[in-house]
């Protein structure tokens, strides 16, 4: 059996910091050497991992934090720069973020003959590696939208938003990328891959589309009724927040494919136990555990029918530090407030 304590809470402010946190360890442990784990990552979807993880290993137990993607880039660039105590590992959906981190010189090196086999798409500088393969889908609410308007494609989203009093006003949602890394992240990538970027943004205005800040939010809202439709939700978190009525969509045009980038600080107390983790996660038997998850999607998976050339993973790559840019970030974010309107007062705030 094993032993763990969720706590949820947040920092005063508008800025979310730590949301929860869990202690993983084994039963048999006899003083378990501790890691610190900081993640985007829900507690639940990681959980059937971490338990066998410390059923293996049970020398090793791990305390496991779980943060918005803004405030542990936040958090990890101040750890890097000394200012507050620091993890042992990183784990974060804001990848672009990830990334800048490496670049800044925070992360230390790791090299194993499971990490020497991941793809280059999915490990950079032997500092970064992707340990899950994750579609951005479109959900709709199945009992509230025809079949006929389930939208397979963003063109055939786009033609949703521009009928004439559209039954779908106020009742389409999707990240808002300045509350959320991952939500910006995913925009971004639509920035460059797709045509329809800025016909998406019409739309978006056209219709009152909302920009919340969190997976589980929007899931909900589509499962209440509340919204109908919903654009670029991790594809994962539908497997922890089972709802019947939801039905989910890789669009056909092309599905983003996330890989969580995994960090090793070079300031960790732990980097040993830090590395084990990391080569658990990428094993066989990790990988299967995620993928049981839906937080691996095998790329020859017969349920997403989707074609090879539709299938776009985000590489892990100094590419990504175009989305760090300040000047480009601000015109982005510019042109995306332009579309849902400035944050009310109170809301949350970007990263720095």
């Amino acid at each position: 059996m094993i032993r763990y304590l969720v706590c949820i809470w947040m920092l005063s402010g508008p800025v979310i910091a730590q949301e929860a946190d869990a202690h993983f360890v084994s039963d048999v442990a006899i003083d378990p050497t501790d890691i610190v784990v900081r993640s985007t990552t829900d507690i639940g979807v990681l959980t059937p991992a971490l338990d066998a993880f410390v059923g293996i290993y049970p020398d090793i137990s791990i305390t496991y934090e779980q943060w918005g993607s803004n405030a542990l880039y936040a958090d990890s660039r101040a750890a890097c720069d000394g200012q507050i105590p620091t993890a042992d590992a990183v784990l974060s959906s804001g990848v672009h973020q990830m990334v800048d981190l490496v670049n800044r010189a925070c992360a230390h090196p790791y090299t194993s003959d499971i990490t020497r086999g991941l793809s280059t798409a999915r490990v950079w500088r032997n500092e970064l590696w992707g340990i899950t393969l994750e579609p951005a889908v479109i959900i709709y609410n199945t009992a509230l939208v025809p079949a006929d308007d389930a939208p397979h494609t963003r063109f055939a989203l786009l033609d949703l938003m521009r009928r004439a009093e559209s039954p779908y006003r106020g009742k389409i949602a999707t990240y808002d990328v300045e509350a959320s890394g991952l939500g910006f992240l995913f925009a971004f990538m639509d920035s460059l891959e797709a045509t329809t970027f800025g016909g998406l943004l019409e739309g978006f205005a056209r219709t009152n589309a909302v920009a919340t800040c969190c997976s589980a939010e929007i899931i909900d809202g589509v499962a209440k009724g509340e919204y109908l439709i919903a654009y670029n939700v991790l594809g994962s978190y539908l497997s922890s927040t089972p709802r019947e009525n939801i039905g989910v969509i890789h669009p056909e045009d092309y599905t983003l494919l996330l890989s969580r980038a995994y960090m090793i600080p070079k300031t960790a107390t732990n980097k040993d136990g830090a590395a084990i983790l990391l080569d658990f996660l990428l094993s066989p038997q990790g990988q299967d555990i995620l993928a049981a998850g839906n937080l691996v999607q095998r790329r020859d998976d017969d349920t997403t029918l989707l074609s090879e050339s539709a299938q776009r993973t985000i590489a892990i790559d100094p590419k990504l530090l175009v989305a760090m840019d300040r000047h480009r970030r601000s015109r982005f974010v510019g042109q995306w407030r332009s579309t849902f309107g400035a944050l009310p007062e109170g809301g949350f705030l970007s990263a720095p």
